[in-house]
């Protein structure tokens, strides 16, 4: 992530973590024509997170060390690496995700794939671990 996403990040995690929050469906929307993922904060507390992630190319292989996610497919379609299996993943779909299990994932559509990811407890980056390929 880029400086001036992670500072994007930061703000918007500090505007979430005093309440509810609602959002239409369809929000937010991925930008068209960047070739980077972005990951727009919905909420966190010292429990959980949860972001809306948009993923025009790919997300690594990697685990977490201390992380529990689940994630569901809003929009688009990808090919998804969970533990040992590959399998093809489109809305609706739900992975969930224990915690130092390899994961990664490859949009296969030409609209980036769209993704609700919760994780437990709180996510800070600091339990990534990336996998070579």
């Amino acid at each position: 992530m880029n400086r001036s996403s992670l500072c994007l990040s930061l703000l918007l995690m500090a505007s979430t973590t005093l309440g509810q929050s609602h959002l239409p469906s369809g929000t937010p929307q991925c930008h068209a024509g960047t070739n980077r993922n972005e990951v727009h904060v919905l909420h966190h507390d010292s429990l959980s997170s949860s972001f809306i992630i948009c993923i025009p190319s790919e997300v690594a292989p990697h685990y977490h060390a201390a992380h529990t996610e689940h994630v569901t497919v809003l929009s688009g379609t990808g090919e998804m690496l969970l533990g040992d299996s590959t399998f093809t993943i489109a809305p609706g779909d739900v992975m969930v995700i224990p915690m130092r299990t390899p994961h990664g994932v490859r949009t296969t559509s030409t609209a980036p794939l769209r993704v609700l990811s919760v994780q437990s407890p709180r996510f800070d980056g600091s339990d990534r671990v990336p996998l070579g390929r």
